[in-house]
């Protein structure tokens, strides 16, 4: 079980081949790391695996190698977007290895052995969660890593010190780790050396970001959503070729924009982030780091708050109308995103 989806294992992979799984989205929701959430969001689930479906197989269309096997409906059967007729939350995937780094303790601090990665190394998730920025609106990560001293500018690529709001000509990559404790972000020689990738590998991992960065933006571009960044998560199949793997192009894994206005996920960190236990989380972190503690988790003061029914709904409705608007079809009976925008504008303006 994930925070936001589970996995249930139809064929385990080998070390040769590929297995067969399918995810089943839930209306959980996660921020800052933190895991199961209090509430659930209606409708958020079959939203979001209708939305990465229709990426997946968009992205297949160009050329771009998935794990995507199709969408189980109601009868069980396996379907695109295009002959589903009513919303399902279940998709299914091509399973590969994940291998977890061992933990250990260097001097007081912990440490990470990556050494079973290496470039012979077949069928597995390589451990990147690899990232794409056009732009960095309000609240971007990198804003608080550059206060922090924990990335500059030439790591970004940048010349000059971003404001909030900024887009780039050229876009941004970015790369962080993906089964550690937390999100750790990397150098890309650190990612190469960490994944046991080749020089050439590296190159097309960021050829495919950029294929899926451009096509993601396509694909928004017709509901006047502006693609701000995203993420992505690879794999290594039975021939060690490249296959995005995990899910792609929703409103979890991007940060989208409209009329000015956050799509995604961030709307919840957002509201979380005016809360007393978000302050709690961010020194729960920091106080881990100072120790070394892998359980972070434990050194928080108190539980996240639940969000108020009002903002439920609008999130709600927000997510399925944007798997309507991006699909260009009614799969779920809510108003416009654009009337989901302006009740969220509403909102917010409620709370001053």
């Amino acid at each position: 079980m994930g925070s936001v989806k589970d996995l249930e294992i139809i064929e385990n992979p080998t070390e040769k081949n590929m297995g067969i799984g399918r995810f089943h989205f839930s209306d959980r929701y996660s921020v800052f790391d933190w895991g199961e959430m209090p509430n659930h969001i209606t409708g958020k689930g079959a939203a979001l695996c209708i939305m990465g479906a229709y990426c997946f197989e968009q992205l297949e269309v160009k050329g771009i190698k998935t794990h995507y096997r199709g969408l189980v409906d109601s009868n069980g059967k396996i379907t695109s977007v295009k002959d589903l007729r009513f919303p399902t939350n279940i998709m299914e995937v091509n399973l590969v290895n994940v291998y977890n780094p061992k933990i250990f303790k260097n001097n007081d601090n912990l440490e990470y052995d990556y050494s079973q990665y290496n470039k012979k190394l077949k069928n597995c998730l390589i451990p990147l969660e690899i990232i794409y920025r056009n732009g960095l609106p309000e609240g971007s990560s990198v804003f608080k890593r550059l206060k922090q001293g924990k990335t500059t500018l030439k790591d970004l690529g940048l010349d000059h010190y971003p404001i909030p709001g900024e887009h780039f000509s050229n876009p941004i990559f970015d790369v962080s780790t993906k089964l550690e404790d937390k999100d750790r972000y990397l150098t890309w020689e650190e990612a190469k050396k960490i994944s046991g990738l080749t020089n050439i590998e590296l190159s097309k991992i960021k050829s495919v970001l950029s294929e899926v960065n451009a096509a993601i933006t396509s694909i928004v571009s017709d509901s006047e959503l502006i693609n701000e960044d995203g993420k992505i998560e690879l794999g290594f199949d039975n021939l060690r070729e490249l296959m995005i793997v995990d899910v792609v192009g929703t409103l979890d894994e991007c940060r989208f924009m409209y009329d000015g206005m956050h799509v995604s996920k961030e709307v919840l960190r957002k509201f979380y982030k005016k809360t007393n236990w978000y302050l709690d989380v961010e020194n729960a972190k920091k106080n881990a780091e100072r120790s070394s503690s892998k359980n972070w988790k434990a050194l928080c003061k108190s539980e996240p708050p639940r969000l108020d029914s009002k903002l439920i709904n609008i999130v709600s409705r927000m997510y399925m109308a944007t798997t309507n608007e991006i699909t260009k079809r009614k799969f779920f009976d809510v108003s416009s995103l654009n009337q989901a925008i302006k009740e969220y504008k509403e909102y917010l303006a409620e709370q001053k």
